[in-house]
């Protein structure tokens, strides 16, 4: 444990207070996760749209968020699963006014059974949940900041 607490008083300040931030943010995501859905889709972005990969992005910013979110996910006393961290990551990008997609995914597994995933793009970077995204059909997307019509029905 104090190995941890060493690591974290020596990554820069910026980073330090990220972790922090993210930490916040994955809590209260995993409060919202608890809520009807219809509830909190509204604060996720427009529906069925997505923000450009073309875009411009403050990539140190975008890359700081993610590893920021990512890291402190591994360390909450509460679950933070894919879509706790993606709300986190589109909060906390958002927040400093840079765009974001969150997409949500369907699959089976190899049982058969359904199973979900989310993930958060902003510009061409992705930012939560990208290890996994690509084994998933996306059924919802959710856009902040400058958008173009998707061709999700």
């Amino acid at each position: 444990m104090l190995y941890k607490i060493k690591k974290f008083i020596q990554l820069e300040s910026q980073r330090r207070y990220l972790l922090l931030e993210a930490f916040f943010y994955l809590g209260r995501a995993r409060y919202l996760k608890l809520l009807p859905f219809e509830k909190v889709a509204p604060s996720l972005g427009e529906q069925s749209v997505e923000t450009s990969i073309c875009s411009s992005v403050n990539e140190k910013m975008v890359k700081d968020v993610s590893f920021a979110v990512i890291k402190a996910s591994k360390h909450t006393f509460w679950d933070s699963s894919c879509l706790v961290q993606a709300i986190a990551a589109t909060k906390m990008l958002n927040k400093r006014k840079i765009e974001t997609t969150l997409y949500m995914g369907i699959a089976r597994d190899e049982n058969g059974e359904m199973i979900a995933h989310a993930w958060v793009r902003s510009g061409s970077l992705f930012v939560t949940g990208a290890e996994t995204m690509n084994q998933f059909t996306i059924v919802k997307t959710f856009a902040k900041g400058s958008v173009y019509q998707s061709d999700m029905g």
